[in-house]
């Protein structure tokens, strides 16, 4: 006799809520979004939306009574909170990992004492510590905590380069600036069971510091292809991790692979496995975390995915597409400036 399925809550109701809630309802799994945003887009696809602030302690008991199991859209969620629900009903990916992917300086620690390379690093908590690590500039001063899409991070080029008053209220991580040759991804999905689904490495181009385009296949040699595949595993095993996560990369000129971050979750470069792949990034995490059958991965085409940012929404929106080219809108209430609005992918001929 088939066992009932779980309920899923999902904390954050943006698109990549939205996209989680989409793919359970595919296989049949209720889902209940749990979001400090009253106009969160994921209300649009969930059986029931929970409009409520994080530290509501009312509010996330109600959550936890009607849910069988926790994941969540984004990591910058209260270890707190996430560990308190974590107490009645499991979440997953466990709330200990993001104590060590939220924190730059432990998860570079992390990565390299599997012995997987990153790029030259120092904690830093003052200017006098930036002059000290002289050689790691030109470099990229980034806080320890928070911080995406380019947000909480300065190029340091010179002393005279760091903004002042900087380290009143954060310690950074200075990384020293490499020759990149290009950027990938690798976006893997680890079941209760320890058994893989590992999509290819996706190649990402950025622009002010955003995910703007992804591409497969990525224009690697198999050497780089089969060790970013085999990091990912390896990183995904060491953080006994269960759901889908996203390992990003940089490639130097020298052809060296250096782990850049972890993203502990389903990730933007991995919205083209909608299209291009049977199951998605966001199945396969709906799957794992719901301990469900895992299903074998073959993709079905090559693909591109463009992010669409702010007001180019409107470029794309009551536009005719050709089969193989699919929009999608995120429905976000107000239209802003870097504010990821939608993507478009097309699947592309082998």
């Amino acid at each position: 006799m088939n066992k009932q399925k779980p309920i899923l809550g999902i904390i954050g109701g943006g698109q990549l809520g939205s996209m989680l809630a989409q793919a359970a309802k595919k296989i049949g799994i209720q889902t209940i979004i749990l979001s400090d945003d009253e106009f969160a887009p994921a209300a649009n696809y969930a059986d029931h939306f929970i409009y409520t602030k994080y530290e509501n302690e009312e509010n996330i008991k109600a959550f936890i009574n009607k849910v069988d199991v926790v994941t969540f859209e984004f990591e910058n969620i209260p270890y707190s909170i996430l560990s308190t629900i974590n107490k009645s009903k499991p979440v997953l990916p466990l709330p200990e990992i993001n104590q060590v992917v939220q924190d730059r300086q432990k998860e570079k620690s992390f990565v390299n004492g599997l012995g997987i390379k990153t790029t030259q690093w120092s904690l830093v908590k003052s200017k006098e510590d930036i002059i000290n690590n002289a050689n790691l500039l030109p470099g990229i001063l980034k806080t320890c905590t928070l911080g995406y899409d380019g947000k909480g991070q300065y190029v340091i080029n010179s002393i005279d380069d760091i903004p002042n008053n900087l380290f009143t209220t954060n310690n950074f991580i200075l990384e020293k600036l490499v020759s990149l040759k290009k950027e990938i991804s690798v976006v893997i999905t680890r079941y209760h069971n320890g058994e893989c689904s590992i999509y290819e490495p996706i190649e990402n181009k950025h622009e002010n510091q955003i995910l703007k385009h992804s591409k497969i296949p990525a224009s690697i040699n198999s050497d780089i292809f089969n060790q970013a595949q085999d990091n990912a595993k390896l990183l995904s095993e060491k953080l006994n991790y269960v759901g889908t996560m996203c390992v990003e990369y940089f490639i130097t000129n020298e052809n060296e692979l250096l782990v850049n971050e972890i993203a502990p979750r389903v990730h933007n470069s991995g919205h083209l496995t909608i299209d291009a792949f049977n199951v998605s990034q966001f199945e396969n995490h709906v799957r794992a975390v719901c301990d469900l059958e895992k299903i074998t991965l073959s993709k079905n085409s090559n693909a591109e995915m463009i992010n669409i940012i702010g007001k180019e929404i409107n470029n794309y929106r009551g536009k005719t597409f050709e089969p193989n080219e699919f929009f999608y809108d995120y429905l976000k209430k107000d239209i802003k400036e870097k504010r990821k609005m939608g993507h478009f992918t097309r699947l592309l001929k082998s």
